[in-house]
């Protein structure tokens, strides 16, 4: 009953419709009123400096949006990213392969397209912002097209973003880094020896995972020049993913512990008597220990991500004044490199590749999928939102690119998920 009535904390919908708002009074903020929008996410709150060189942190709102939150939320999609390789649909080659193969060519024929239409020009180095997916919107539009889909290709289109994310987290961490500060980046790498060391001497203890990653992998990160989400992917991957005990051992030991309640059954007081505490504590020491600490932190953390983390983020990144200066800017080749990358690159990219692996026999559709759902699916994908607006901050120092970026993210993202959401409506089931 409890676990059904919270359940909307975990859909895609709701996480995409605040998403949704958040963008919207971002935007609305920051054209009614700019000055105030600027202060309040980029003003100096405090500097910092780790010690080890000369470089001054100056930290203010946006920074703790995109170098924080953002680095809890890439943790998550690490635990995400983990969790598929070791029991889910990237467990395996022959599950791999086909959301990966699909993924890859999501991230080439857009970062591809964009380059070309900006080579040459100060401009290029944006080529990675078409190449993003928004898990958030893409599975929340599918949410929305609802049974009219089959399950197959929600698992297909989530494996192929988690695919995707991963490849951008590659991207960020090798050519999206200036510079490298090496004392700051070996503390960090030997935070993570640590919390590796831990895992494999049987650590479970959350607090030591948090604290290690937090005090000396992600401060260390962010102080080297490698952008701190990197770190919140590493750290995910060292938590630990197996059980103490075996489900058989599990009910054996509750059992014996429920028994052992039996003296207490007729209890009514609020205030329980010592041996039933123990007990009870007892239940919940072996519940921890027949558990899979990668799947609890995973679960704990999904409406922390997508229902506050993602949201702050829109608020401090989507807020850009929109004029008729903008009309001027359509054929800007950022305009023409995003919106290609997102409406054509992607679904085309996805297609094509997922049409190689079949052709080669290294891979089939989906029980239920449909080519037309791949190219629907294919669509959903071109929704580059919250990754793309990330990548645009790391991309561009220039605030003027930056606007225009911004702006070329969310039309491409519109008309991607429009069009993605009336292919899948109009497709009919495979038995139909």
């Amino acid at each position: 009953m409890s676990s059904h009535k919270w359940h909307w904390l975990h859909s895609p919908i709701t996480g995409g419709v605040l998403l949704v708002i958040a963008a919207t009074i971002a935007l609305l903020w920051a054209n009614i009123a700019p000055e105030h929008y600027y202060a309040v996410w980029h003003n100096t709150l405090w500097e910092v400096s780790s010690g080890f060189s000369d470089k001054v942190n100056q930290i203010n709102l946006h920074k703790i949006a995109n170098e924080f939150l953002m680095a809890i939320f890439f943790f998550f999609i690490g635990l995400e990213i983990k969790r598929e390789l070791l029991d889910g649909e990237l467990s395996s080659p022959q599950k791999a392969a086909l959301p990966l193969f699909a993924a890859l060519g999501g991230v080439i024929l857009p970062a591809g397209i964009y380059y070309v239409l900006n080579a040459g020009l100060p401009t290029a180095n944006g080529w990675g912002i078409p190449m993003a997916t928004d898990i958030a919107f893409a599975l929340g539009v599918l949410a929305i097209v609802g049974s009219r889909v089959p399950v197959t290709l929600k698992v297909f289109l989530s494996a192929l973003a988690i695919g995707d994310d991963l490849m951008a987290v590659i991207v960020i961490a090798i050519f999206y880094t200036e510079q490298i500060f090496v004392n700051e980046l070996m503390v960090g790498l030997a935070g993570l020896v640590i919390l590796g060391i831990a895992n494999r001497s049987g650590v479970r203890s959350p607090l030591f995972y948090y604290s290690i990653g937090l005090v000396i992998v992600w401060i260390s990160f962010l102080a080297s020049g490698v952008h701190a989400t990197v770190a919140g992917v590493a750290v995910a991957f060292t938590i630990p993913s197996r059980r103490e005990i075996s489900m058989d051992s599990y009910l054996d030991q509750t059992k014996a512990l429920l028994n052992d309640l039996e003296i207490d059954r007729h209890c009514e007081k609020d205030v329980l008597t010592k041996h039933a505490i123990k007990t009870l504590k007892k239940i919940k020491a072996v519940s921890f220990q027949a558990a899979n600490p990668l799947q609890l932190k995973e679960e704990a953390l999904h409406p922390i991500a997508t229902l506050f983390i993602v949201p702050v983020f829109a608020l401090g990144n989507a807020g850009v004044i929109i004029d008729s200066s903008m009309l001027n800017e359509l054929t800007n080749p950022i305009v023409l490199g995003i919106a290609a990358g997102l409406v054509i690159g992607k679904p085309l990219g996805i297609f094509l590749f997922t049409k190689l692996l079949i052709a080669l026999k290294w891979g089939s559709l989906p029980t239920g999928v449909t080519w037309s759902h791949v190219i629907g699916a294919g669509f959903l994908a071109g929704i580059g939102f919250t990754m793309s607006l990330f990548i645009t901050d790391l991309a561009f120092a220039d605030p003027q690119h930056q606007v225009i970026a911004k702006v070329a993210v969310f039309v491409a993202s519109l008309i991607s998920g429009i069009i993605g959401y009336i292919i899948l409506v109009r497709t009919k089931p495979i038995d139909a």
